[in-house]
C-alpha cells in the first residue's frame, strides 16, 4: 500500500486534495471548499457547526486552534500596537522612565531583575526609545500578528505573544552580561513568526516564502553593526514555536476538554520552565555580589 498517497475529498473520493477543512479536518476538493476567516471549511461545518456541547458558544465557528472566531479578528493586535505606542510616548514625556522599565539583569544593588524587579522581563518588550525601532517592530507585529490572531483566536494568540516576550527576556537574562540593557518588542514578534511557521506546517501551506522571510530576519539578527539582541530574537522564536505547537498539534478527535488541557498545559509548562531559568540566573548573579 502507498502510505504517501494524497487523500481524496471526503465527498468525492476520486479527487485528490491537500486541503482540509479547518474545523473537522476532513479533506476537501475545490468544489467542496468554502472560504472561511482562516483557510477553508466543508459544507457540513458551514451549515450546522461541528462543535460539541450545548448552547451558542459550543456551536460557534472555531479557529484551527479551537478559539472562537471573533467579529474583529485583529482586535488584540490593534490593542498591543496601541500599548506599545502609548508606552513610547510616555517614555518621551517622563525622563528616565526607560531605565526603570528596561530589561536589566543587575545594576549594583539599585536595580535589575536579580534584585527582585521581575516586572522588567515583561515591561521591556513594550519599551522603545527610537521612532524607527517602534515603527519596524509594529510593522512586523501587524503583518505577522494579524493573520496569526485570526488563525488562533484572541486568547491563544495573546498567550503566544506574552510568553514569547517573556521567553525573549529570559534568554537575554541568561545569555548577556548582567549590566547590558535590552528593550523592544522584537522578541515577541519573532515568537509570532515561529508560531506562524508551525501554523503553516499544520495547515500544509506553501512554506518556502515564509521560510525565506524567517531566514532573512535571522540573517539581519546576526549582522554585525546593527546592535540587535540575537538572544531576545532566538528566545522569542523558540518560545513561539513551542507554544504554537501545543495549540495546533493536539488532534480534534481527542475531545475539546482534553485538547484545551494539552494546549493550556503547554503554556503552563513553558511558563514554569521560564520561571526555573530565571531563578537559576538570579541565584548565579546573587552569588557574585
Amino acid at each position: 500500500m502507498d502510505t504517501d498517497r494524497i487523500p481524496g475529498c471526503y465527498r468525492h473520493p476520486d479527487r485528490e486534495t491537500g486541503i482540509s477543512c479547518t474545523r473537522c479536518e476532513r479533506p476537501i476538493c475545490p468544489e467542496c471548499m468554502i472560504s472561511a476567516s482562516v483557510g477553508f471549511q466543508c459544507p457540513e461545518c458551514v451549515r450546522g457547526g461541528s462543535g460539541t456541547g450545548h448552547g451558542p458558544a459550543a456551536n460557534a465557528p472555531r479557529t484551527i486552534a479551537g478559539g472562537v472566531v471573533a467579529a474583529d479578528p485583529h482586535l488584540v493586535t490593534k490593542i498591543l500596537i496601541g500599548i506599545n505606542v502609548a508606552v513610547f510616548l510616555l517614555v518621551k514625556a517622563v525622563p528616565r522612565l526607560d531605565f526603570d522599565l528596561v530589561m536589566l539583569g543587575w545594576y549594583g544593588d539599585q536595580a535589575g531583575v536579580s534584585t527582585g524587579e521581575y516586572y522588567r522581563l515583561l515591561t521591556s518588550p513594550f519599551l522603545h526609545v527610537k521612532w524607527w525601532h517602534i515603527f519596524s517592530n509594529m510593522l512586523g507585529l501587524w503583518f505577522i500578528g494579524g493573520p496569526l490572531e485570526q488563525a488562533l483566536g484572541r486568547a491563544r494568540y495573546l498567550a503566544v505573544y506574552l510568553l514569547s516576550a517573556l521567553g525573549g527576556s529570559v534568554a537575554v537574562y541568561l545569555l548577556t552580561g548582567p549590566m547590558v540593557a535590552t528593550l523592544g518588542a522584537s522578541g515577541a514578534v519573532f515568537g509570532l513568526l515561529g508560531a506562524t511557521v508551525v501554523l503553516f506546517r499544520r495547515m500544509r501551506y506553501e512554506m518556502r516564502p515564509l521560510i525565506t522571510m524567517a531566514v532573512f530576519m535571522l540573517v539581519l539578527t546576526f549582522m554585525p553593526g546593527l546592535n540587535v539582541s540575537w538572544q531576545a530574537h532566538i528566545g522569542g522564536l523558540v518560545t513561539g514555536v513551542l507554544v504554537a505547537a501545543g495549540f495546533l498539534w493536539p488532534a480534534k478527535d481527542m475531545g475539546a476538554r482534553n485538547r484545551k488541557f494539552v494546549q493550556w498545559g503547554t503554556c503552563l509548562a513553558v511558563f514554569l520552565l521560564a520561571t526555573a531559568l530565571i531563578a537559576i540566573r538570579t541565584a548565579e548573579l546573587s552569588a557574585l555580589t
